[in-house]
């Protein structure tokens, strides 16, 4: 049925809040003050936006002609100020529903066009062949031909791209396709199909031109040249298929100095879930640093780049699961600062053996402000005091958003 409903805010996901006859309507792509007309079915807390009776000032154009379609961005149309506000104010209520009332600094903002790690899917559209994402509200695939927040050289290589690696697919409806930027060209990584031989070698032959400088699929790589490299900070380091990298490359820059900030002029570092070394290679060169991570390729190309990059204090790599066996008190003694960059589900386990711990200085980073809200909790039971918290917009017009936050004994 039709209704026509007023805004009041929006939800965790960047929906816009109405009151419907029946409680709550999520209404995507809408902004609050707006007056708007909606289609909703009975019992469904989930509406389809018809038509903007009254537009809010904060509305504008928004950049991409995916955007309302494509379900890959919800805050487009918000005006930057308004948006970033938002996000903030996610970030505060996280903290505050733990009895957390810090002071939350500005959102950092990060431009359009630095996104340099694109998770697609590829397969039949409505329309036909698609390599993109799902159609708001929906499992239906839309094809992408454009996208400003990928970096050019991905977004460049789409419509190439899903034409290429279809032969791969066989019979499959669906595989995933992840694609990511590196030194030496785009490396991809191809889920939900085992291609034969044939195909994955007339692939390989088309590479070059396609700027791929590797695929793997099914766990099996075929690189063009040299192994694919990535700049973490200003140093190379080898990039294993599907190793953890952050999203931008102008996001990660801020997460590395606000890491620096946070550990002062700490010289024996912990660096714990460290993947390839995104803090542990930009700590090094004031401080020595041991670097935790389950992954061992990670581990191993982080090992590499230390060795190769001169005038680095010592690095030193363990494989540990930091879930089942996070560091404990007293081995977390000698350290005088410890960094723990988690996985969306957050570090509990981790962040309660800081708490009993003596290191004067934690930097916590997190893509998850419910999660970070925990474990900070944690930790401030546990006798630290929150310095400083800053939100970093990594994750453009999504709601998500990343978190640093300095804590000190």
């Amino acid at each position: 049925m039709e209704l026509e409903v007023e805004i009041t805010h929006l939800g965790a996901q960047g929906d816009g809040v109405a009151q419907g006859p029946e409680g709550p309507i999520f209404v995507p792509f809408t902004l609050p003050g707006e007056r708007v007309r909606i289609e909703v079915d009975p019992g469904n807390g989930h509406a389809a936006l018809i038509e903007v009776l009254a537009a809010s000032p904060d509305r504008i154009a928004p950049i991409c002609p995916h955007f309302g379609i494509c379900g890959g961005c919800a805050l487009q149309h918000m005006e930057q100020g308004a948006y970033l506000r938002w996000k903030r104010e996610q970030v505060v209520a996280a903290l505050k529903s733990r009895g957390l009332d810090t002071e939350v600094e500005e959102v950092r903002p990060v431009a359009p066009g630095t996104r340099r790690r694109a998770g697609l899917t590829l397969g039949r559209g409505t329309d036909g062949l698609a390599l993109g994402y799902r159609r708001a509200r929906s499992h239906d695939l839309i094809d992408v031909a454009v996208c400003p927040v990928l970096s050019q050289p991905i977004a460049a290589s789409l419509p190439k791209l899903r034409a290429a690696l279809a032969p791969l697919m066989g019979g499959k409806r669906e595989a995933r396709i992840t694609v990511t930027q590196t030194t030496e060209g785009l490396d991809i990584v191809a889920e939900g199909f085992r291609p034969t031989a044939a195909a994955f070698g007339a692939f390989a032959g088309k590479a070059v031109a396609l700027g791929v400088a590797r695929v793997t699929a099914d766990g099996e790589s075929i690189a063009m040249g040299a192994a694919p490299t990535v700049t973490l900070g200003e140093m190379e380091v080898k990039l294993p298929p599907g190793a953890f990298l952050q999203a931008s490359r102008d996001a990660e820059a801020v997460l590395i100095g606000l890491v620096r900030e946070g550990v002062g002029g700490a010289k024996r570092i912990a660096d714990l879930f460290a993947g390839l070394g995104t803090f542990t290679l930009a700590l090094a060169g004031n401080a020595t640093v041991d670097a935790f991570e389950t992954d061992e390729a990670a581990l191993s190309a982080l090992s590499e780049a230390a060795r190769r990059t001169p005038k680095l204090k010592p690095v030193r790599t363990f494989t540990r699961d930091l879930f089942r066996s996070p560091l404990g008190a007293k081995e977390l003694q000698g350290y005088d600062a410890t960094v723990f960059d988690p996985p969306r589900a957050g570090a509990s386990a981790q962040a309660a053996e800081l708490a009993k711990s003596r290191v004067p200085n934690v930097v916590a980073v997190s893509c998850n402000p419910g999660t970070l809200a925990r474990d900070l909790r944690l930790l401030v039971d546990g006798g630290y005091r929150i310095a400083c918290v800053v939100p970093v917009d990594q994750f453009l017009f999504s709601p998500h958003i990343e978190v640093v936050a300095h804590l000190m004994r």
